[in-house]
């Protein structure tokens, strides 16, 4: 995976022509996230919890869902390097279909979580505000689903900026609606943290809106995505789904260990539920350029094995993954550093301060793992190799960070270490490391094996 530095300038380059949008993208959608955090937060600790709950459910099985159309991305940029570009327009259209059953999943899931909050155990009034929250933001999960299904497919195609200027136009909208529907304002009723499920629901309408608009874009319209009408082919809808079960399954994987996590804490009290709320927004914005140039990766490795320039796949990989790191070791040192001042932002209440400037700690050590991860996992989906992070993900989130960090949080082992909240991130911070390295090795491997690339790309 060492290359020289005449030929990691020009790949550096391309991937950050593709990442910087996608970068602003994520980062547009963080903040979206955080202002709902904050906003919610200020008005009072119990409605922070309870947005931070909701989310709790709403992100993992969002991006389990999504995941499977998040195939589009690598298969659009391989047909594109391949030079069949007329052939994405079949693969998008079929899935749409698979997009519609999604919905139907999504908002049976959203209209049902009440009792996971009653099973947990969860503080009446913060389980009622989640649950809440949940049922307002079903009201646009058709949409989001849609939405996000034509801007990976945007981004396949290797035009990562309009879902960027989408992203960045919503942020001082949900400002608008979170404040209107969450204080009461401008006529609205006064629904606390409910109002930011409403607000959520109302952009994701204005995202698909937007996002069909950019449908009509010449480049888009070379997929012949509008050619004809298609009627469902299992075949097709069959491939997606097993390049991107994989893809939706590793990153719910992640992201249901930080829910359990999260429920599991919340037993312990809104104090710590609220500081793990603050410490988890705040690791999400580290994660946002790491995660969108693992994006970015994966579309330039999709695009070169598509054109069978296998070296130069191996070059983008090599040099994401070199970047990575140091952006970890720079991220660290602000972490630490700044860490009363950006748990700040969140919150005054000065319990759930106390709490989240130490979790900020945990964050910091872990970045380096946490980084290069991101983007690992991005270069192999642009070989189409989805699996084996799906099955490092469940063994080291899974069967060893939960249980490693339940045995700490409760003293089962080395008692009085890393109590309640602090020994749940220890077990985190285990495991991931674990992943990591397992995936690193896996990228490795397959970016070194010709025969094995063509073989994930013809299946």
């Amino acid at each position: 995976m060492f290359i020289s530095r005449k030929k990691v300038n020009p790949e550096l380059k391309a991937v950050l022509h593709l990442g910087g949008p996608m970068v602003l993208t994520q980062l547009f959608i963080m903040l979206t996230g955080t202002v709902d955090a904050a906003m919610a937060g200020h008005y009072s600790s119990v409605d922070l919890a309870g947005v931070s709950l909701g989310g709790m459910v709403l992100w993992p099985v969002f991006t389990l869902l999504t995941g499977m159309t998040m195939a589009l991305t690598p298969i659009c940029a391989q047909l594109r390097g391949a030079g069949r570009l007329k052939d994405t327009g079949h693969q998008i259209r079929q899935a749409m279909w698979l997009c519609f059953g999604t919905s139907i999943l999504l908002i049976l899931v959203l209209l049902n979580a009440a009792p996971v909050y009653n099973w947990a155990g969860i503080d009446e009034q913060a389980g009622n505000i989640a649950a809440g929250y949940l049922s307002a933001v079903a009201w646009g999960v058709p949409a989001v689903i849609f939405y996000v299904a034509l801007r990976h497919s945007s981004e396949g195609l290797g035009h990562t900026v309009p879902p960027m200027i989408i992203a960045g136009a919503m942020l001082p909208l949900n400002a608008f609606l979170n404040y209107a529907l969450i204080y009461g304002e401008f006529g609205f009723p006064e629904l606390g943290g409910i109002g930011c499920g409403y607000a959520t629901a109302i952009i994701f309408w204005v995202e698909l809106v937007l996002m069909l608009a950019v449908t009509r874009a010449p480049f888009f319209k070379s997929t012949t995505f509008f050619k004809h009408f298609e009627w469902p082919s299992l075949k097709t809808i069959g491939s997606i789904t097993k390049l991107g079960g994989p893809i939706g399954l590793s990153i719910f994987l992640e992201m249901a260990v930080f829910s359990v996590i999260g429920l599991l804490i919340a037993k312990i009290g809104v104090v710590e539920v609220a500081a793990n709320s603050v410490a988890g927004n705040i690791n999400w914005a580290t994660y946002v350029i790491p995660m969108a140039l693992g994006s970015a990766a994966s579309i330039r490795v999709g695009f070169h094995v598509g054109a069978e320039n296998y070296a130069a796949a191996r070059a983008t990989a090599a040099v994401v993954y070199k970047f990575s790191l140091y952006y970890a070791l720079g991220m660290s040192a602000v972490l630490l550093a700044f860490r009363y001042a950006l748990v700040a932002i969140f919150t005054t209440d000065p319990q759930v301060v106390e709490i989240a400037v130490t979790l900020l700690i945990f964050i910091a050590v872990y970045q380096i793992v946490d980084n290069t991860n991101a983007v690992t996992i991005g270069a192999l989906r642009g070989y189409k190799d989805t699996k084996f992070p799906m099955y490092f993900g469940l063994i080291g989130y899974w069967i060893i960070a939960v249980p490693i960090g339940y045995a700490l949080a409760e003293g089962i082992i080395f008692d009085g270490l890393a109590p309640g909240v602090y020994g749940y991130w220890t077990g985190l911070a285990i495991g991931l490391a674990i992943v990591a390295m397992c995936t690193a090795w896996r990228l490795l491997h397959i970016a070194n094996h010709p025969e094995k690339i063509r073989k994930l790309a013809s299946a």
